[in-house]
Parts: structure tokens; sequence; C-alpha cells
């Protein structure tokens, strides 16, 4: 008699992966880093950008090799340019490169890297027979064979990417089974919560996602590009008006400075390359200097009403301009105390009218900013949800790190949404924040309940990569 065929929707029955052995790796990338580690750990071990170099192999080639990592991206090589293999809104654009990433990402800290031919490493000279075995060895030999793999996605990812990500799990590295979750599952999940209201905001997206017992609701999953990238844009916007304009010179240009007084021009010494790399290696290094300011000197105005607003004739505009300053200093020695400018910047994540403009940079719409979000987002889901999401609202990703952020969302829910009691949950530890979707996947994947819900190897080659859509809902 026939073995029965494992339908493709429904867990196998055995526990394949129970156990504490099973070492289950979580992957979550993301615009600006990729967060790898073990479950079952409190925060991912590796931990690295997102962006990539690529450099001509030699002078005028145009053949070019990838530099991955935060110690060979940010070096000053002559032809290096930067780039990024995801697009605007966080889902994967360039695969090939994206799976070189993420295999660095996990072979350079957690597992061991590819091995090299066994044919070509010196030891195996002398017998040219064994050479055929040994290719057929190196065939069989994938990166991560002993290691499951619990990987995060966006709630707007298409089926096809969807089934891209299982496909490299399975052929390309040989992982024994696989997952794929929502990372605005896993970041509720990180808080404890299996309903909740999670923002993310991050480099490139702020998204709000409603979560319903561990289930996203798909039509009230909102985003817009109102982020952390849109912050520094709104910087560069700034210093660009300032009289006289502020120029924004990255560290490796800088070859000494000398102090000088506030707002005074800068007295450096710059340093010049026969062959300089790229201008995108230029972008990203201004970019940490953003950042510096970003985690420094930026405040989300918190007080009554939004920044434009006021009472008695003033705006709160006005009243910020006589609070202390908070000073920074660039890395030629430029430096100043900011004192409104450091509340304008960011006020357009909340009031389009607010932000700042030019030829190539629009007003947002006003229905991008996080309130319009987050009221398009409930308005999506059913009204009796509502009252529960507000009462579990999930704060994380890097940019909602700035100063006074949570205590604004606050306001903001509490003046949209005054009848139902909104609570804020937003750890104070920077990593938890940072690292809601890999923690919350940490957590999933070191579950003993959660082992029976794997992918198998053998259910993928049964089913192929369209079991994704099927199981993982």
């Amino acid at each position: 008699m026939a073995a029965a065929v494992q339908s493709s929707s429904i867990p196998p029955s055995n526990v394949e992966y129970g156990g504490d052995e099973v070492a289950a790796l979580i992957l979550d990338p993301g615009y600006s880093s990729t967060r790898a580690g073990f479950a079952g750990e409190d925060v991912p071990k590796s931990v690295v950008p997102t962006y990539y170099g690529t450099l001509p192999v030699e002078e005028g080639s145009t053949e070019t090799k990838h530099l991955f990592g935060e110690n060979a991206i940010h070096v000053p090589l002559p032809h290096l340019s930067i780039h990024n293999p995801m697009s605007k809104d966080s889902t994967v654009e360039d695969w090939e490169t994206a799976t070189k990433l993420w295999e660095y990402a996990i072979t350079s800290r957690l597992t061991n890297a590819r091995p090299s031919n066994p044919a070509t490493n010196g030891l195996n000279d002398a017998n040219d027979d064994q050479d055929a075995e040994m290719e057929g060895l190196e065939e069989k030999e994938k990166p991560l064979e002993e290691h499951p793999l619990l990987m995060t996605e966006t709630g707007w990812a298409s089926g096809k990417s969807r089934g891209k990500g299982i496909q490299i799990a399975m052929e390309e590295w040989g992982c024994p089974a696989f997952w794929l979750a929502r990372n605005g599952v896993l970041a509720a999940f990180a808080g404890g919560k299996a309903s909740a209201l999670v923002i993310d905001v991050g480099a490139a997206n702020v998204s709000i996602t409603p979560v319903h017992d561990g289930l996203i609701l798909r039509k009230g999953v909102m985003k817009s590009p109102l982020a952390g990238n849109f912050v520094s844009q709104q910087l560069r916007l700034m210093f660009a008006s300032s009289q006289p304009p502020v120029t924004l010179t990255p560290h490796y240009l800088v070859a000494s400075k000398t102090p000088v007084d506030a707002g005074a021009p800068a007295n450096a010494t710059y340093r010049t390359f026969a062959t300089p790399p790229d201008e995108s290696f230029r972008r990203l290094q201004e970019e940490r200097v953003l950042t510096e300011f970003k985690e420094s000197v930026i405040q989300v105005w918190s007080g009554t009403g939004r920044l434009s607003s006021g009472q008695q004739g003033t705006t709160n505009e006005e009243v910020v301009k006589t609070w202390p300053g908070r000073p920074f200093e660039m890395p030629d020695g430029w430096n100043q105390v900011f004192t409104a400018d450091r509340y304008k910047v960011v006020e357009g994540m909340f009031d389009a009218k607010m932000a700042l403009t030019d030829a190539d940079n629009p007003a947002p719409l006003a229905s991008q900013t996080i309130p319009a979000l987050i009221q398009a987002s409930l308005n999506a889901v059913d009204v009796d949800v509502r009252p529960h999401l507000l009462g579990n609202v999930v704060v994380t990703g890097g940019t909602s790190l700035l100063y006074g952020f949570t205590e604004r969302l606050n306001s903001e829910l509490t003046q949209m949404f005054p009848g139902p009691r909104v609570r804020l949950s937003a750890p104070g530890n920077t990593a938890e924040r940072r690292f809601a979707s890999w923690i919350g996947g940490s957590i999933l994947g070191s579950l003993g309940t959660f082992h029976q819900m794997w992918i198998s190897k053998k259910e993928y080659d049964e089913h192929g990569p369209n079991i994704v859509e099927k199981r993982c809902k």
C-alpha cells in the first residue's frame, strides 16, 4: 500500500527538531543592519551593516569583488563604492548579493565558513585520481547543514520573495529545517504579547503592524518612508539652509583640526587621495556623522500640542528657542549650539507641514505621518479589536530611540483616542528596542512547542517553495 502524502499545509506530527541540542539560527535582515544569532540568546551575536562595498579586482578591470562587514566598508580604498541589496521599502532587490551578505553574517561569527575545495588545499597534490571525488565532497558540504533557520520578513513581503528565502536556505545553505516569520509578530512576542499594535521606526521605513493572536492583520499593515533616513535628509537640508551653509565633512577626510569658537569656520587640515573612493562611500561616511548628531542632539517635541501650535499668540517653536541648546562638533572642528532646529528636523514625522523641503525633496504627504498611519491602520481592522491593540502598543526600531519620541507618541495617541486606555510598551534597553524582532525570533525558535512547526527539507523537496505560503501565515 502506498504511503500517504504529507499535506503541505499541515505540520508534521513527529517532533523532528525538539530538544536543547538543536542550535537553531535566527536571521533578521533590515535596511541598515542584518542581525544573526542562535535561538535562546538575549541579543544577536552577529550584527553587520547591510551596506556592502565593491572594488575592482585590479586597476581598470570591470570585474568587481564584494566587501562585507563593519571593518571592510569604512576604509577609504581607491574606487570603493557602497551599495545596498535592499530596496527603499526594506524588501530584497538584489538576491544574489543579499545571499552572500547573509551567509557572511552567519558564518563570520556563528558557524564555520563554507569549506574550500579540498582538491586545492595542498594536501591532495600527489593523488590526482581523487579530484572528481573531492569535487563531489565539496558539493555536499554546505554552511548550515546542522542548523534549522528562522528568518524574518516585513509584513508587506510578496509571495515570490517568501519562496526565494526558503529556496536559498534549503538549496544553497543546506538547512535541515526552515521557518519564515513576520517581524511585527516577533516584535510583539519580544514584548511578551500575542496581540499588539507594533510601531516599528527603522532606517528606511516606519511601519504599523496590528497583530492579533500571533497573526498579522494584513489589511491593517501601513508603512511610509518618514523614518531614520528621512530625518538624515532633513538634517542635510538644515545644514544646507544655514547661514552660512554648514559643510558636512566625514571623519576620513580630516587629517588634523584646531579648536574654534562656536559658529566660527573650521580650522582643519584635510586628507587628499590620489584615487579617491566613490561618492557613495562619502555619503555613507556622512551618514555616520548624521547618526552621531541624531543620537546626541535631536529631540522630539513632547509638550502640549505640536511644535507649530501654541498658546497666547506664541508657538511652541518660539518657546523652545528660549530653552538651553545642545552643542555638537563636526569632525573638522566646526561646532554650534542647536536650539529650535534640533526639534524642527524631526517634527516632519508627526506634522507634514513642518518638514524642511527643497526642489529635490518635496514635502511629505499628511497621510505618511506616524499619527495618520496609526489612524489608517486601526480604521482598517475590526472595531472590537481596536481597544485591545491600543492597550498593547509596542514601540521598536532604532529611530524610536530619538530623545522624547515615545512621550510624543503617547501624547499623539491619547489625543487621537481619548476614550480607550492607551498603554505603550517601549523598552528602555537600547538592544531590546533595536533588536526586538530578532529577540522575538530567538524566543520562538527556542520554544519546545515550536519545534514541530519547522518546515523540513523533506517537505520542501516534496512541495517546493510554495509551502511557505501555506504554512507561514
